[in-house]
């Protein structure tokens, strides 16, 4: 549903409000963090965050470490995409959430909401 929220929001940005695809491309990445992180707390890792008073620390480690990766990644991917390979820039950014989904997902996984962690908070 993350790939959704960011490709809304990429064509809103772009086309509605006229921003370059490079810039919409960072604002629509940072929503779909936002987003994501609210599903991964409730869905993905919910048997990890039990602890409410630690949610504010794992949102910003979740969007330091996702935002660094894939706002980069998505930057550099979706305008290598575009200018190499001509495509539109939707289906650029599409190719670039693809491109570096997994790599996020492993990164949180292992480093975001550790299993080990969250066992040992009351």
């Amino acid at each position: 549903m993350g790939v959704a929220v960011q490709l809304v929001a990429l064509v809103v940005l772009t086309e509605a409000a006229g921003l370059d695809y490079r810039i919409a491309t960072v604002l629509a990445v940072e929503t779909a963090i936002l987003h994501n992180f609210v599903w991964h707390e409730r869905w993905t890792w919910r048997d990890r965050t039990s602890g409410r008073s630690r949610a504010l620390t794992r949102l910003a480690w979740f969007n330091l470490l996702t935002g660094t990766l894939s706002i980069s990644a998505n930057v550099v991917f979706t305008t290598l995409y575009v200018s190499t390979f001509g495509v539109h820039y939707v289906l650029g950014n599409l190719m670039a959430i693809a491109t570096c989904s997994l790599l996020t997902f492993i990164a949180n996984d292992r480093l975001v909401f550790r299993a080990v962690e969250w066992e040992n908070e009351t």
